[in-house]
């Protein structure tokens, strides 16, 4: 483990606690303590909650016709359980291994599984959390395949070798009775036929088994004969097998496309022999081979012809076609093309019992990411409308926010929007798969997850009581042109794939104002409306954030250094927002670097709006003297001021949507303030060329110390620029160079704003024919956090880490509140904006924005993750916020929602009525009394690890800080006085896409991405934790296995309908005998009586044990009862016969006996 690259960043991934050596350090509390703290940590537990979105990495699937719940199996030994819209349920083995099959015991309430790694496991599904009641794992033989008969309790078991072991399920014990390959397949064969792929007993005849071994032999065995009755040979392999439903015929497919059909009692040569793919040739010769037919059903109706269901099969000359079912109905053959490659299928039918007409009226298709479910009783084959979440992945999640306890008319309105962007052409039947019941929702609040995506799209989720829905679906990529092939592609972009992927987004529920930030630095700001709307001209500003540097190239190495002319860093309109007409080095030349360019080119043409959200104003970070815009790190939007704030590892920026004008942009080192202790003078250790080039080395030292400073958590999805082969030795070499940066001294005071221009400027975008710089995404932490970094390399690029809107003192000596802006940077330095506001109404559209930077108001170890403020009682604090309104409604309307708008915060209101500050870095928390500034209260939550997420969250009717740590703990402080409340070892972070998505919400909620098609849900709130089985749903439902069909009178008179087995007297102990010890172990599961015992034992204690034992007697009472009652019932049988004989010889004489 100590050579993998992953430790440098993750050094306190094995740490055992990384908080339990860290001690609070309160500061100098005031002795009258007026807080009242009610958090204990009693009010905390952590488990997990529920799981969405698709199974990862699909292996197998099993349908239960009574119960009507869908069980799918993962490669990773993960179950998901379905049922009705609402009903999820996710277990996993503890092995890891592959699921291979899955076999419902129907109607019963149990699964049984068989894995990768030789074991097979019984679930029982009658408790809202299944658990795993026996497992048997064999030790010397592989397992290929698993066949359990419908009301049966004996699971037959083929293997690699061959042969056929039988399981009673019950107990989960081996029965003596073995088939083995050698006596089953013809004693002349030479060779072995390979591993069991099919095991299936006839439909009529329970004591026949039709056994399909890989190399083409099927044979047909007579259970209690224990011989092959018939051995059916083809040349080809064989994939899978299926019944006719009157068990005088079955049908193989095999691996060149074929499908062969044969009588059972004419095993010399197949009945018939089709290529339903393969072109038939004229001569009469054998059509040409096809890819092997993975899988075949064939399923019969009363009314019509047989329906015959199969995967795979295509001719090889379709080439890059996708995977297709076909299913053949009489005459008409329909090829039904799939998204993703075929895992596993299942023909849905009216009847569970295989020796009646099956009806099917629906195929359940497992694809490698999505689940489609085509009803076969509507012409054209429709699908059926999917109500799972299972879309989550329709393109890669890039970040996800989790927002509890929303107004209540949000999620009605998200609907309202986004039941138009459903599509048409569905089935207009019900799901198929409808069993269980949903839970008792005893969580009352709504809650709702946002997903931004690589696709540019933000979905919008409904994520109440515990169950997930998709509300509405935004695709921002819409805003910008697209380019309609590679040959087309700008050269200004930054990033070769997923140019519009979201990095960051900002929300705010109550004015429904929501802004995003994308990989190619740009940053949209949009309005909800419930009316659509043609936008002829997008609104753009375009913003130059810049670090000059000091060290420009020149010709001469040693030459002196030529200074860039100063650009206009903050333009206040559109229209100003042009290429400087000054000549600034290198510019001039039509080969020259690129400059004033952004990364995408938002759409000339009109754009139509449909309800819902609608873009406001596009903001794009251009280029600068051939140096790519940095990407943004952090975001916030205030509805009640009207402003956008957002900044990187140049500064920040804030941006006025109301009057489209950029009112500052600034360096993170002019925050600091002249006197201020903290302020950091970036300087260089000597002096270093600049390269030229078109990305001008963004990926040398000074993108390399970003990323050294940079949490995960910081730049939500970063990207890092990447050389091809060629430049690799270069870029070692420039790589260990250092540059210095004179930041350019803009005025800190707002501009006067003018109206955006309502023509679109045209945008000359440069264009070169090779580009060796590529961006690639980072999905490995590489980047060091070890204590050796200089200070040099880490303050030559501190970015903005994190923002936060408030009331409150701007500076020490002032004695009522303000709106203000806290700014937190990678390098823990606070920093207080003061905002100047216009009055509302047309003054605020007409007079500027002020801002005032206000210096350093803390400083912390680690960066800044979060920021809060509370009032003197301890509550928090919400940044203010502007009432929804429709932006498009009748100005009557914009009228009842501007008088609606709460008043600002009273400006008189007197120092002594303290706010406390709540700041937490990737290190440290701390409390700051304001306006004096004085720490309170500090607590160092790690030493040895770093925080990868934070928030404050309200819980129980107050307020704490949870925090989530590479090294996998999540831990809550108090507030004010950062008590540690809880501290868990959860989750080890393993992978980018869980530091990526991890976020905490209100009242003891929080989510994460598990796997790139999973969230998984979890909860830190006791309250929650003892009411999850009440709101868990249920799976099994009692219902009534429907009656067996119908012998008839012939049948029952003459014979000919199903025979009946007694597998009890073939495969009990006392007929077959006891199977070898060696050859499977039985493992006890932990829902079975002997692993209640162990956890008794360890964990329970003496009232548990008791508790047990008394279950037992009760199962032993009652089995006694079972017996007696058995025993009164043969003892009144024997009576009856015993009657009858007397009767029956009672006149009759000695010699007539």
């Amino acid at each position: 483990m100590k050579k993998f690259n992953i430790r440098k960043v993750l050094d306190g991934l094995t740490a055992v606690s990384s908080s339990s050596s860290a001690t609070a350090q309160p500061g100098t509390p005031r002795e009258n303590d007026v807080v009242q703290e009610t958090l204990q940590s009693e009010h905390f537990q952590l488990c997990k909650t529920v799981r969405h979105g698709f199974p990862y990495q699909p292996s197998s699937m099993a349908f239960d016709p009574v119960q009507k719940i869908l069980a799918i199996g993962t490669q990773t030994g993960a179950l998901r359980l379905f049922g009705r819209a609402g009903v999820e349920c996710y277990c996993q083995h503890e092995s890891g291994a592959a699921v291979i099959q899955l076999q419902f015991l129907i109607n019963e309430g149990a699964l049984v599984s068989a894995l990768a790694d030789d074991s097979i496991h019984l679930w029982n599904l009658r408790q809202k959390i299944p658990a795993i009641l026996h497992s048997l794992k064999f030790n010397r033989e592989r397992i290929t395949y698993c066949h359990l008969p419908f009301q049966s309790k004996w699971l037959y078991i083929g293997t690699e070798r061959g042969n056929i072991h039988i399981v009673n399920v019950e107990s989960f014990t081996l029965s003596g009775y073995v088939i083995m390959w050698n006596k089953a397949i013809e004693l002349s064969t030479k060779t072995h036929p390979g591993p069991v792929v099919h095991i299936s007993d006839n439909p009529m005849d329970e004591g026949k088994l039709l056994i399909g071994f890989e190399c083409g032999v099927v044979v047909l065995w007579d259970l209690k004969c224990k011989k092959a009755d018939y051995r059916y040979n083809y040349d080809e392999a064989i994939h899978s097998v299926a019944w006719h439903h009157e068990g005088k015929q079955f049908v193989c497919s095999h691996s060149d496309g074929t499908l062969t059909t044969w009588n059972v009692r004419a095993p010399a040569k197949p009945a018939q022999i089709i290529t339903p793919h393969g072109k038939q040739p004229k001569d009469g010769k054998k059509p040409e081979p096809c890819k092997p037919i993975l899988k075949v059903e064939y399923k019969t109706t009363r009314a019509g012809d047989p329906f015959m269901v199969l995967s795979g099969g295509l001719s090889y000359d379709t080439v890059g076609r996708r995977a297709c079912l076909t299913v053949m109905h009489g005459k008409s053959t329909a090829v039904l093309e799939m998204d993703y490659p075929i895992v596993d299928f299942l023909t849905l039918c009216e009847t569970p019992y295989p020796n009646d007409f099956q009806e099917p009226y629906a195929v359940v298709v497992l694809l490698e990411k999505d689940l489609v479910v085509i009803d076969l009783g509507q012409i054209g084959y429709p699908i059926f409308e999917n109500p799972y979440p299972l879309t989550i992945h329709e393109s890669p999640v890039t970040c996800c926010e989790y927002f509890a306890d929303c107004p209540a008319e949000l999620i009605p309105a998200l609907y309202s929007v986004g039941s138009r962007q459903k599509r048409q052409g569905y089935s207009k039947k019900e799901w198929p798969v409808s069993g269980g019941n949903w839970g008792q929702n005893t969580q009352s609040y709504p809650e709702i997850i946002i997903t931004g995506h690589a696709d540019g799209s933000i979905k919008f989720w409904d994520a109440s009581a515990l169950m997930l829905q998709v509300l509405y679906k935004l695709k921002t990529a819409k805003v910008f042109e697209r380019a309609r092939g590679k040959e087309e592609k700008p050269s200004t972009d930054i990033v070769d794939e997923d140019p519009f992927a979201i990095q960051t987004l900002s929300w705010c529920p109550e004015s429904r104002m929501l802004c995003v930030a994308g990989v190619s630095a740009h940053v949209i700001v949009y309005r909800f409306s419930k009316q659509e709307i043609t936008t002829e001209v997008v609104q753009l500003l375009e913003v130059r954030m810049q670090c000059e540097f000091s060290d420009v190239d020149s010709p001469d190495p040693g030459g002196d250094q030529t200074p860039t002319l100063p650009t206009p860093g903050a333009s206040s309109s559109p229209q100003e927002s042009e290429p400087p007409t000054q000549p600034s080095t290198g510019s001039n030349s039509s080969d020259g670097p690129r400059d004033n360019i952004p990364c995408l080119q938002v759409r000339s043409s009109p754009l139509k709006q449909s309800p819902g959200y609608q873009v406001e104003l596009v903001i794009q970070l251009v280029w600068v003297s051939g140096e790519p815009p940095q990407q943004i790190t952090s975001l916030a939007i205030n509805s009640s001021y009207g402003l956008v704030v957002f900044g990187n590892s140049n500064g920040l920026a804030v941006v006025d949507y109301l009057q489209k004008t950029l009112l500052l942009n600034m360096g993170t080192s002019e925050l600091y303030s002249p006197s201020d202790p903290y302020q950091r003078q970036p300087r260089s250790p000597r002096k270093a060329r600049q390269p030229s080039g078109a990305l001008c080395d963004s990926n040398d030292g000074s993108n390399t110390s970003e990323d050294r400073c940079k949490s995960p958590t910081s730049a939500k999805m970063s990207r890092k620029i990447s050389s091809s082969s060629e430049q690799k030795p270069d870029q070692e070499k420039r790589s260990q160079r250092w540059r210095s940066f004179t930041c350019k001294k803009r005025p800190c005071c707002g501009t006067e704003g003018k109206p955006a221009a309502k023509t679109s400027q045209k945008r000359v975008l440069c264009r070169t024919k090779s580009d060796p710089n590529s961006y690639a995404k980072d999905n490995s932490f590489t980047r060091s956090r070890s204590s050796s970094v200089t200070s040099i390399d880490r303050e030559s690029r501190e970015a903005i880490s994190s923002f936060y809107f408030c009331e409150s003192f701007p500076r020490k000596a002032d004695s009522v509140i303000s709106p203000c802006l806290l700014v937190g940077t990678t390098q823990g330095s606070v920093m207080m904006v003061a905002l100047s506001l216009p009055p509302g109404g047309d003054q605020r559209l007409q007079q500027p924005v002020g801002i005032a930077s206000c210096g350093t108001m803390a400083q912390l170890k680690g960066g800044i993750l979060t920021m809060g403020l509370l009032d003197a009682a301890g509550t928090l604090l919400p940044p203010s916020y502007e009432p929804w309104y429709d932006p498009n409604a009748s100005d009557e309307e914009k009228e009842k929602g501007r008088r609606r708008r709460p008043a600002s915060p009273p400006s008189s209101q007197e120092g002594q009525d303290a706010q406390f500050a709540v700041l937490c870095s990737e290190k440290q928390a701390k409390v700051v009394a304001m306006p004096s500034q004085t720490r309170l209260y500090k607590h160092n939550i790690t030493e040895t690890s770093f925080v990868l997420r934070a928030d404050i969250v309200q819980m129980a009717g107050t307020n704490c800080i949870t925090c989530f740590c590479a090294n996998g703990h999540i831990m809550t402080l108090s507030l004010p006085s950062l008590r540690p409340l809880l501290d868990v070892n959860y989750l080890p972070l393993t992978d980018m896409r869980i530091a990526r998505t991890f976020c905490f919400s209100n009242l003891g909620q929080a989510l994460y991405l598990t796997s790139p098609t999973e969230f998984q849900r979890i909860t830190y709130s006791q309250e929650t934790c003892d009411n999850l089985q009440e709101m868990l749903s249920e799976l099994f439902t009692p219902v009534e296995t429907p009656e067996a069909p119908n012998r008839g009178f012939f049948k029952g008179l003459f014979g000919g309908g199903a025979q009946s087995l007694d597998r009890e007297d073939l495969f009990g102990e006392t007929a077959a005998g006891k199977a070898s010890r060696s050859l499977a172990q039985h493992i006890p599961g932990p829902g079975s009586m002997e692993g209640m015992k162990g956890a008794a034992s360890g964990v329970v204690g003496d009232l548990a044990r008791a508790r047990i034992a008394l279950d037992e007697r009760g199962q032993k009472l009652g089995e006694l009862e079972e017996r007696t009652a058995a025993m009164m019932a043969s003892a009144e049988s024997f009576s009856k016969h015993a009657h009858d004989m007397m009767l029956k010889y009672k006149d009759k004489k000695w010699y007539q006996l």
